[in-house]
């Protein structure tokens, strides 16, 4: 592709279809939020918890061996996860059981992947 193909030439603004842009736009505020979310989703420690977590729930220990990785480790990643509400967790005894924190985040996680296998 050339330059060219890659820019717009002309100055005419489609002045409609600006507006029912500007006016479909969220807030900064929530472009923001969103930002933020997705930013978890670019670490490569955290996917492969997901998608052990996307295929069983598990505890701390349990994805420290799917993983090869220390718990501290696993743990650290848990945090960032918890936090952006992408995982939970349930206590049994002494052992702490993680789990995708609800059906939005396996959609995600699927469309993601479908959508990636497609390419």
């Amino acid at each position: 592709m050339g330059k060219n193909e890659l820019t717009c030439d002309c100055n005419h603004i489609h002045e409609d279809i600006v507006t029912t842009t500007r006016q479909s736009m969220p807030h900064d505020e929530l472009i923001f939020d969103l930002a933020e979310f997705f930013k978890v989703f670019a670490d490569s420690t955290r996917m492969k918890i997901l998608w052990a977590l996307h295929e069983n729930e598990l505890c701390v220990c349990d994805i420290a061996v799917v993983l090869d990785m220390t718990k501290s480790a696993v743990s650290h990643q848990l945090k960032y996860l918890r936090q952006a509400n992408l995982v939970k967790n349930r206590k049994e005894g002494k052992i702490v059981y993680y789990s995708l924190s609800d059906d939005h985040v396996k959609e995600i996680f699927e469309m993601a992947v479908e959508h990636l296998r497609e390419l």
